[in-house]
């Protein structure tokens, strides 16, 4: 069952709250996108993964971080 507009504004301004004094992104990145999807009522594994790897699109082409592959576009 879907959240109610209500539930979903209070949860984000409970999350907002909570994640206002953090100061290590990278410590908490996963906490932080679990945490997120939390507010809207979806778990984050339906949505989404941490650090999947990068495909080569071309033959035996180097395989690129996301970084590289950004800076190429």
């Amino acid at each position: 069952m879907p959240l109610a507009w209500n539930e979903i504004r209070h949860r984000a301004i409970r999350f907002a709250n909570d994640w206002t004094a953090t100061e290590s992104e990278s410590a908490d990145k996963q906490t932080f996108w679990n945490e997120f999807f939390e507010v809207f009522g979806v778990a984050r594994k339906t949505v989404a993964s941490f650090e999947a790897p990068v495909r080569k699109v071309f033959g035996k082409q180097k395989e690129k971080t996301l970084d590289e592959l950004s800076l190429a576009t």
